[in-house]
C-alpha cells in the first residue's frame, strides 16, 4: 500500500507558494488515493490537473500500482480543516451538534480549537409576554461537533 506521508509530502511540495490548502487524502488498501485540495476563491480544474501529473511523475506505478482522483473539497460537504472554516466567516452554515441537535446561522468568529455561530433565536426576555427574536452566539469546539458546513442559499 502507498504511504500516505509520502503522497501528502508530494501534494505540500506543489502547495509551495500557491494559495491552495491541503483538506484531506484518502488512501485505500487497493492504492485508491483520493486528494482534496481547496483555495478561497476556489478550485480550478487546471491545477487539479496539475497537481494530479505532478504526484504520478513522482510515484512509480513499476514499484506499486494506483488509482489517483484530486479534486476540490466539495461545496456543502462538512468542513475538515480550520482554513475551511475561516474562508466562510460571515456566510450561513449548519452546525449538527453530538446531541443531534442541528443549528443553523452565521460563522461569526474562528479561533481554533473553537468557532462561533450566531443563530436568530426566540427569547423570553424580563417583563415581557412575548419573546423576541435575538442573535445569540454558540460557541463549539470543532472537534466536538458531528460536522459544520456551509448551507449553500439560492436566493
Amino acid at each position: 500500500m502507498i504511504d500516505k506521508n509520502i503522497v501528502k509530502k508530494y501534494v505540500e511540495e506543489w502547495l509551495q507558494d500557491k494559495d491552495y490548502f491541503l483538506v484531506d487524502i484518502e488512501i485505500s488498501a487497493d492504492n485508491r488515493i483520493v486528494v482534496e485540495i481547496d483555495h478561497a476563491d476556489g478550485v480550478w480544474i487546471e491545477d487539479c490537473v496539475e497537481l494530479s501529473r505532478y504526484i504520478e511523475d513522482h510515484l512509480d506505478r513499476e514499484k506499486e500500482d494506483f488509482e489517483l482522483e484530486v479534486g476540490s473539497a466539495g461545496l456543502g460537504q462538512p468542513f475538515k480543516v480550520v482554513q475551511q472554516y475561516k474562508n466562510f466567516i460571515g456566510k450561513d452554515v449548519e452546525v449538527l451538534c453530538t446531541d443531534g441537535k442541528k443549528m443553523k446561522g452565521v460563522l461569526s468568529s474562528v479561533d481554533e480549537p473553537m468557532f462561533t455561530v450566531t443563530v436568530e433565536e426566540k427569547v423570553k426576555e424580563e417583563g415581557k409576554k412575548r419573546p423576541v427574536i435575538q442573535a445569540v452566539e454558540h460557541t463549539f469546539n470543532m472537534n466536538e461537533v458531528k460536522y459544520c458546513k456551509y448551507l449553500i442559499n439560492f436566493k
